[in-house]
């Protein structure tokens, strides 16, 4: 996983956090006693749990672009002044009850020492909640290209068998054609036949005609001259 995913996850769990305490110093200002100790205790709890989180985004920003890591390093900083104004509106709302919030923010471990593994194992448990949705995300949308795949090759193996099948109606037409000019070849061939016998016939009535004539000629000259 890139720095910038785990980034991204880290933030979306701060963001559940952010916006659970944000509501928190409105609600102190309606409670009293114990249930007032047990909101300034979850405050503490979320509030160490969102800080942590920080300290992981600034982590996995320093291996993030230059340009990415310009641009969330002022959302960082914003975040920083988010929680302390938190903070301070917690401690107006809850007076006599803020002295967990005297540690200094590079101290903060003394105040969530005994949270630290709750705090682990809810952050590890939302990180793997993220991943699971990412990864039904990411294979719905792979399912969703196969679909598409799917219909793309039944399209184009319906185009082809269209294809195919006009093609086949060409060659039979051509078959169909070139049986017609075997046909046609076959009359002209018994056509040409026919007329080379006439012909044939018509030179040899010819010379009949012609040997008659000289005969007939050989008579009448033989007659005419020699026989007195």
């Amino acid at each position: 996983m890139s720095s910038s995913e785990e980034f991204e996850k880290l933030h979306e769990i701060y963001k559940s956090l952010y916006e659970e305490l944000k509501l928190m110093p409105e609600k102190a200002l309606k409670c009293h006693g114990e249930e007032r100790k047990r909101l300034v205790r979850t405050f503490d709890e979320r509030h160490g749990e969102a800080d942590e989180v920080l300290q992981g985004m600034e982590e996995e920003l320093r291996a993030a672009p230059s340009t990415y890591r310009n641009a969330m390093s002022t959302k960082l900083r914003m975040y920083r002044r988010d929680l302390g104004k938190l903070q301070r509106d917690i401690k107006n709302s809850a007076p006599g009850f803020g002295s967990s919030f005297q540690t200094s923010e590079g101290s903060h471990q003394g105040i969530y020492s005994s949270q630290n593994h709750q705090s682990t194992q809810q952050q590890s448990q939302r990180a793997l909640l993220l991943q699971g949705t990412d990864s039904l995300t990411n294979a719905s949308q792979s399912i969703e290209r196969s679909q598409r795949i799917a219909a793309e090759t039944d399209q184009i193996g319906t185009d082809i068998i269209e294809e195919l099948g006009g093609q086949r109606e060409q060659l039979d037409r051509t078959r169909n054609r070139l049986v017609d000019t075997g046909e046609n070849l076959s009359r002209s061939r018994k056509i040409l036949r026919a007329m080379s016998r006439r012909l044939v016939t018509n030179k040899l009535l010819l010379g009949v005609i012609i040997l008659m004539e000289l005969a007939i000629l050989g008579a009448v000259i033989y007659l005419k001259f020699f026989r007195r």
